[in-house]
């Protein structure tokens, strides 16, 4: 009885031959893709450097459009360019890197891959000639080998697609990561009470980590209820810090902020800060109208609230002299304005909000002597039954506080009234007397 066609040894010594084959093909695909893996912790390294210097590439042209009024006025126009001119220096060093490597990886692997190809036809062609494999066989196994290899090579650039998307995302999140203000796992008091003490109490704060010098220092103090509260020290003593603290936007690193009792931590940092009206140095004005950048808490803004507050802030004959009057629309951060103007629009920002928490930041050490005279008047008027934080370098501003809070170095030095603390001629005095020296 004769064996079946398909176990014949002719039959065999052919599909040996496309096993061989694919074999071949199955190598050297395994040693394609090995190199190709080889470069990618080097090209992600070099991808991590384009992305670096491409941010400091934007980041100096943003600052020398910004600054360049600084920079014709320091006549250092070569500085700022040789430094622009070094940054493009090195994201060429950077891109002459990535295609040197990109080059060597496409050589290589194009050698490999083709090699594999030659051999296979090279095997495929002997066994058509030597009698062991058809010439269909031949195409067909050509034609299948053919077939895989794109897929192979839409893998390869899947794998570095999905590797330039991977140091995307990790840039990304880098933000996304970051704690939300209000996370939705946890339960925050939204009810603000109106008649509450904020207390500090042995409050610690740091910027840059345990090591780094403490901005406020052991601190207790209580800022009573619908009282004005004076912080004044020299630059650098943790005024600014210690309002940015009671605003939420730092927290202890050591002790505790409370807000009638409880610590500030657990009530709604949004319904907080809705209750409260602030004038900080680095305020921000939209490019928007005057009006809408006035009533910038309401969608529409109450344009008898927008009067009343541009009155306060003694900028309403500004305002009125302008041809579109509160439409006029103002360029971004302010532009357009003086730096008088856009802290009066600020300080009508944070009357219009009419709020029961007021936290002002230096909001008229940049107003002359008149127009400063006649907001405090007017800002007196809107301190009643409300609880004030009022921070300056100006002494002048902060003289009818019903407490002064003297800093120096984080720590509090003294406390009292204007009165109190003159009689003692202390810290506070020396303050007072060299301003007034410098005014004489």
């Amino acid at each position: 009885m004769k064996s079946p066609p398909f176990l014949s040894k002719k039959t065999l010594k052919k599909l040996f031959g496309v096993e061989v084959g694919l074999g071949i093909f199955l190598l050297g695909s395994v040693l394609y893709v090995t190199w190709i893996l080889l470069f990618m912790k080097r090209r992600r390294k070099l991808d991590y450097m384009r992305f670096q210097e491409s941010a400091n590439n934007q980041s100096s042209i943003v600052q020398l459009i910004n600054g360049m009024q600084d920079i014709k006025l320091n006549n250092c126009e070569k500085q700022k360019r040789w430094e622009w001119e070094r940054i493009q220096a090195k994201l060429f060093q950077v891109s002459i890197k990535s295609l040197v490597l990109g080059q060597t990886q496409e050589v290589g692997g194009t050698f490999i891959d083709q090699t594999k190809n030659v051999v296979i036809s090279f095997l495929a062609a002997s066994s058509v000639i030597e009698g062991k494999m058809t010439l269909g066989m031949m195409m067909a196994l050509q034609y299948i080998i053919g077939q895989l290899n794109a897929p192979l090579s839409q893998f390869i650039q899947f794998v570095q697609s999905t590797q330039d998307a991977k140091i995307s995302i990790e840039r990304l999140n880098e933000v996304q990561e970051k704690d939300d203000e209000e996370p939705t796992d946890k339960d925050f008091l939204k009810d603000i009470p109106n008649n509450a003490d904020i207390e500090f109490k042995g409050v610690t704060f740091q910027y840059e980590g345990p090591r780094s010098p403490k901005a406020v220092n052991d601190l207790t103090v209580t800022i009573p209820s619908n009282k004005v509260t004076a912080i004044v020290g020299a630059s650098g003593s943790g005024k600014t810090t210690m309002l940015k603290m009671m605003l939420g936007f730092y927290h202890p690193v050591d002790g505790d902020i409370t807000l009638g009792g409880k610590k500030l931590a657990q009530y709604s940092a949004s319904s907080w800060r809705k209750v409260c009206g602030s004038v900080m140095q680095e305020g921000f004005i939209f490019s928007d109208t005057i009006a809408n950048n006035i009533g910038v808490s309401d969608e529409l803004p109450n344009m008898e609230r927008v009067r009343c507050a541009t009155k306060i802030a003694n900028i309403e004959e500004f305002v009125d002299g302008l041809p579109l009057g509160y439409n006029t629309k103002i360029g971004a951060d302010g532009n357009g304005l003086s730096t008088g103007q856009k802290q009066r629009l600020l300080i009508a920002r944070a009357a219009y909000k009419d709020a029961k928490f007021l936290f002002f930041d230096e909001a008229t050490n940049s107003l002359d002597a008149n127009n400063e005279r006649t907001i405090m008047a007017r800002l007196e008027q809107l301190f009643k039954d409300k609880t004030v934080v009022v921070v300056a370098h100006r002494l002048s501003t902060v003289k009818n506080a019903d407490n002064i809070i003297v800093l120096d170095n984080g720590s509090i030095v003294e406390q009292g009234t204007h009165q109190e603390l003159i009689s003692i001629r202390g810290y506070y005095y020396e303050l007072v007397k060299n301003q007034l020296e410098l005014g004489n």
